[in-house]
C-alpha cells in the first residue's frame, strides 16, 4: 500500500510540474504578441515622399513664376502690296523711332504723287485766274452802276455787268472746291507713297526678319519683328491671401531659370482690382530696377515677395 502510494505522489507531482510549465508558456506567448502588433514601421521601410511644393523656396518663402516682358513688342506689317526693294536692317540692329528699316518699290507710288501735285498747282492756277476776273468784274460792275446812275448806260447793261460778277463769284468758289480736292488727293498720294517706306515704330532692336529683298508682299504681311529692350517688366499671379500684404511700390526679387544665382529688384507697378474667382489669384505687374544683366525679353522669372539668401547675389 505504501509503495502504491508512493507512486500516486509522483504522478501527482508530475501532474502539477506540467501544468506549471504550460501556464508560463502561455504567458510568455501573449506579451510578444503584443510587442509585435504595437511596434514601429520596421526601419528598412522607405517613408512616403511628400508631395512637391512649387511655390515655396528652401527657405520657406513664396515662389511665384511668370515671363519677363517690355511694353514694345509688335510685327511690322506692310501697309500696301508691293515688291521689297531694299531692307536696310536685319536681326540684332538697334533702331530708333521713325528709322527706316527698309522700303517697298515706290515708283508708281512716286507718280502718282507727282500728278497729284500737278493737278495742285493747276487748281492753284485756276483760282488765281478766277479772282483776277472777279476783280475786274467787281471794277466793271461799280462802273456802270455810277454810269446807270448818271442815265449813260441802259439797265439792261447794268445788269449784264452785275450777272458777270456773280458768275466770277461762283467760279471762285468752284475752284476753292477743285482745289481742296486736289490737296486731299495729294495726301493720299503723299501717305500711299509713305506706305512704301518700312519705320520702327518704337526705339528697340529688330528680333526678327520676316522677308528678303526681291519678294513680293501683300498688305498687312510681317516684314520684321520689333522688340524694346527696356524697360523689363515682369507679369505673375499671387494668391488670393496676399492682396492685404502687397502694394504698389513694394519690392519683390527676380531671378531666371537659366542663372538662379543672379537676383535683381523689382517695383510692383500694378496690381489688379479684382481677383480671379477660378483661382484666387490677382494679377501682379514690375518693373525690374537698375542694370538687368542678361535677362532678356521671353525668359521665364522666378518671383520670390523677400529677400533671398546670401547665396544668391544681386549682379553690379
Amino acid at each position: 500500500m505504501r509503495a502504491a502510494g508512493g507512486r500516486i505522489g509522483l504522478l501527482l507531482f508530475a501532474l502539477v510540474v506540467g501544468i506549471s510549465l504550460l501556464e508560463g508558456a502561455c504567458g510568455s506567448a501573449t506579451p510578444v504578441t503584443q510587442a509585435a502588433a504595437t511596434s514601429p514601421v520596421n526601419k528598412t521601410e522607405a517613408p512616403a515622399a511628400p508631395l512637391p511644393v512649387k511655390t515655396a523656396a528652401e527657405d520657406g518663402a513664396y515662389v511665384a513664376s511668370g515671363p519677363i516682358i517690355v511694353e514694345n513688342q509688335v510685327d511690322v506689317l506692310a501697309l500696301r502690296g508691293g515688291v521689297v526693294s531694299q531692307l536696310l536692317v536685319d536681326v540684332g540692329t538697334p533702331v530708333h523711332k521713325g528709322q527706316l528699316l527698309g522700303r517697298l518699290d515706290d515708283r508708281l507710288a512716286a507718280a502718282q504723287r507727282d500728278a497729284a501735285d500737278a493737278k495742285l498747282k493747276t487748281c492753284e492756277a485756276d483760282l488765281k485766274d478766277w479772282e483776277a476776273e472777279t476783280k475786274l468784274a467787281q471794277v466793271d460792275f461799280e462802273r456802270a452802276q455810277r454810269m446807270r446812275d448818271a442815265g449813260i448806260n441802259t439797265q439792261e447793261e447794268l445788269d449784264h455787268a452785275r450777272y458777270k460778277l456773280v458768275g466770277s463769284q461762283f467760279e471762285i468758289e468752284k475752284a476753292n472746291q477743285e482745289l481742296n480736292n486736289a490737296r486731299d488727293s495729294l495726301r493720299v498720294a503723299e501717305l500711299e507713297l509713305q506706305k512704301t517706306q518700312v519705320e520702327a515704330p518704337f526705339d528697340g532692336v529688330i528680333a526678327r526678319r520676316y522677308v528678303r529683298a526681291g519678294q513680293t508682299v501683300a498688305p498687312g504681311d510681317r516684314i520684321f519683328w520689333v522688340s524694346a529692350i527696356s524697360p523689363l517688366l515682369v507679369k505673375f499671379t499671387l494668391p488670393e491671401r496676399f492682396l492685404s500684404h502687397i502694394q504698389a511700390g513694394d519690392l519683390v526679387y527676380v531671378s531666371s531659370v537659366s542663372m538662379p544665382n543672379e537676383t535683381h529688384t523689382a517695383k510692383i507697378t500694378q496690381l489688379s482690382p479684382v481677383v480671379d474667382p477660378a483661382s484666387d489669384s490677382i494679377d501682379v505687374q514690375a518693373r525690374l530696377e537698375g542694370k538687368t544683366g542678361g535677362l532678356r525679353p521671353g525668359m521665364t522669372a522666378n518671383i520670390r515677395m523677400t529677400a533671398p539668401a546670401a547665396s544668391a547675389h544681386e549682379p553690379h
